[in-house]
């Protein structure tokens, strides 16, 4: 039994690449990539997947599981394509953002045992979290199957209502862009304080990934380490005041809300059939 990806990109080869390195053989998977430059390096990477241009019988045969890992904007082509396909397949799963299960399962004329996760882009050095909605049409075994993809690179979080989707979107798909913000504008401070540029860099990841892993080390709220390392009168203090003058909390809090309005709104707009 073959998990077939209909998309052979940077998330498809992360959670190939994810089960590979726990022991799952290339040959059990088959991959849809149209790039013949993206064929070939998959091919060098995972040599005796079975590799495809287009979506054929023949790629989806076989398979207890179809991972959708295209754009939001090609769904609809790309269930259409497997849709005459995938009737013996256990469940497909979704990891493009935005397009709900309704409109999936349409999609693929009435095909109901659909999973759509949410994962972020740590998922390509294994890890990353994703969040994960499966509706009561799909059984146990299509749940772990799809768990065993996701899990390959990084952890995952069930939702009870798909609706959550979006909010989990708006943290951790989108996420990783505030933390690279927040260490864009940590090294620009260190430069413009007359450090160096590879010593401003080091500086900054190093802190924000030491303070990660105490941060999961310590059992403790964020809010009771910020204080442990607030001494009063002292330097944190100091910048931790700019950053409430500046409003910074609220800001991360609404820039978190606003990724997951536009999620809404991007749901709304690929489901529509007009």
């Amino acid at each position: 039994m073959t998990v077939a990806f209909v998309g052979g990109g940077n998330m498809a080869t992360a959670l190939v690449g994810g089960m590979v390195a726990h022991g799952r053989a290339p040959s059990g998977f088959s991959i849809v990539e149209p790039s013949a430059e993206q064929r070939a390096k998959l091919a060098a990477r995972f040599p005796g997947a079975a590799l495809h241009e287009r979506t054929t019988r023949e790629s989806i045969d076989g398979a207890v599981l179809v991972v959708l890992a295209v754009k939001p904007q090609q769904m609809r082509e790309a269930c259409a394509a497997i849709a005459p396909f995938v009737g013996g397949v256990r469940a497909v799963l979704s990891i493009a953002a935005g397009t709900r299960i309704a409109d999936i399962a349409r999609w693929l004329g009435g095909y109901e045992r659909v999973v759509r996760a949410m994962p972020n882009t740590p998922a390509l050095v294994g890890a990353g979290i994703a969040g994960v909605y499966a509706p009561p049409a799909v059984d146990a075994a299509g749940r772990a199957a799809a768990v065993a993809v996701l899990e390959a690179a990084g952890e995952v979080v069930w939702c009870e209502d798909e609706a959550m989707l979006d909010a989990i979107t708006g943290l951790s798909g989108s996420g990783p862009a505030y933390v690279f913000y927040v260490l864009e504008h940590m090294e620009r401070a260190a430069r413009e304080l007359g450090l160096g540029a590879a010593d401003a860099r080091r500086l900054a990841y190093r802190t924000l990934s030491g303070a990660m892993k105490l941060a999961e080390s310590s059992g403790e709220e964020p809010a009771t380490l910020r204080a442990q390392v607030t001494s009063k009168g002292g330097t944190t203090e100091r910048g931790i005041a700019a950053l409430n003058e500046a409003g910074v909390g609220d800001a991360i809090v609404r820039a978190v809300k606003a990724a997951t309005d536009r999620a809404r709104e991007l749901g709304d707009a690929l489901g529509r059939d007009g």
